[in-house]
């Protein structure tokens, strides 16, 4: 499988498979979701199976300059647990080789710790440091998660860069740096 960066007339299909595969508070509303696309920092990339039209996975990304953040990456249901997305998720780190970085559900139910896992065995590190993804949108909630990083485990400095980051440019937090630093 191939990554290749997702046509645009493709969105309809990636949201669908975005509402399916996350809970509600962790993606935007469908209008601000799209409005993503005209921010160069960010991209949706897409995965197919040989003779397929619909995507098979996608990864959507945040590039910055020393790092990459995967904001989301989802499988197709029906194609699960096959090893697609080890193979994916290898060949996004391969082409960017730069440390990645994404959020992971805390590991308070068994598909939450298979999560943490196959992120694990796929070279990422666990942060220890609290973490919260402050809310998509409005009427959405703030969700408690887990920093993962691709390479090596990051120091706490590191950690509050990422956040701090984070914060500013995917989640548009006014006033972050007033209040938390």
């Amino acid at each position: 499988m191939q990554l290749e960066k997702m046509k645009p007339q493709e969105f309809d299909g990636i949201y669908a498979m975005m509402e399916q595969a996350f809970p509600t508070d962790e993606y935007r509303p469908y209008d601000a979701q799209k409005r993503l696309l005209d921010n160069p920092a960010y991209q949706i990339y897409t995965a197919r199976q040989p003779g397929q039209d619909a995507a098979a996975a996608f990864l959507a990304v945040w590039d910055f300059t020393e790092y990459v953040f995967l904001e989301h990456f989802a499988v197709r249901e029906a194609l699960r647990s096959l090893g697609l997305g080890s193979r994916i998720l290898q060949e996004f780190l391969r082409l960017s080789a730069r440390q990645a970085c994404l959020e992971a559900e805390l590991p308070e139910t068994e598909l939450a710790r298979r999560r943490i896992a196959f992120y694990e065995r796929n070279g990422f590190y666990t942060s220890p440091y609290p973490y919260v993804q402050p809310p998509m949108a409005e009427g959405k909630k703030e969700v408690p998660l887990v920093i993962m990083t691709s390479k090596e485990a990051v120091s706490r400095e590191r950690f509050e860069e990422i956040k701090a980051r984070l914060y500013r440019e995917v989640y548009r937090v006014r006033g972050f740096d007033e209040i938390w630093m």
